[in-house]
């Protein structure tokens, strides 16, 4: 699957296509208060709903998966928090491990005080029916930090940096929401070392490349010896 496809089906495959974007987030900030107590429930979605002076038949052209929309189009609404946060700032003059480290703070950052509704939302997205979005949306974030810094990778690179960021992002993360020190100090060294352990595996990494950059490629080898060679009659 093309990196092109991949992104579309991430971003727009798990959304309402139909849904004008200022009533979805209507019924979210609604909703938001609510899913700090009750969770992202069917109850949460009709006090929601109720709040916003908005029908059941509305919800469900808005949200026709119910709480799990709302859950999505607030991941993605936070992910564009953190890039306009990444906009303010000169990303050139930070190291890489500094950049990274920034903007998964500010995606967390993002959360503010909703930290409780978040924890709900990521206990919601591991039951059965919602695993693969709770996957996809940490995927979605992860892609989000590295276009938003400027990645130029392609290829096995570009899957590589988004499924190692995806596993720090997402231990990061319960790590935040289950610290309860408003500084976030325990979660904030958390990341710190998670990080540490990414810019060792991409030191590895160049350091394999830089080994084996005159050695032949294995898959060329099997192509010819497979393809590339005739029988002799």
């Amino acid at each position: 699957m093309c990196i092109d496809v991949m992104r579309r089906l991430i971003y727009i495959d798990h959304m309402p296509h139909s849904t004008p974007p200022t009533r979805l987030d209507l019924i979210l900030d609604a909703a938001l208060p609510h899913a700090a107590f009750d969770g992202w429930s069917d109850e949460t979605l009709a006090l929601a709903a109720a709040d916003a002076g908005l029908s059941q038949d509305d919800v469900l052209l808005i949200a026709p998966r119910g709480a799990l929309d709302l859950i999505a189009h607030w991941s993605a609404r936070l992910d564009q928090t953190m890039l306009d946060r990444l906009q303010e700032v000169d990303l050139k003059s930070m190291k890489i491990r500094e950049r990274v480290t920034f903007a998964v703070q500010s995606r967390l950052d993002a959360i503010g005080p909703h930290g409780e509704a978040a924890l709900r939302a990521r206990a919601r997205l591991l039951l059965h029916d919602a695993a693969t979005l709770g996957a996809e949306l940490v995927w979605a974030t992860s892609d989000a930090i590295w276009t938003g810094m400027g990645d130029p990778s392609t290829d096995f690179n570009w899957y590589s940096k988004r499924a190692t960021l995806s596993a720090v992002y997402a231990t990061s993360l319960a790590a935040w929401l289950n610290d309860r020190d408003p500084d976030k100090a325990n979660a904030k060294a958390f990341l710190d070392r998670r990080i540490e352990n990414v810019m060792e595996f991409e030191k590895a990494k160049a350091g394999w490349r830089k080994m084996t950059k005159d050695l032949p490629d294995p898959a060329q080898i099997l192509a010819r010896l497979r393809y590339g060679r005739r029988r002799r009659t």
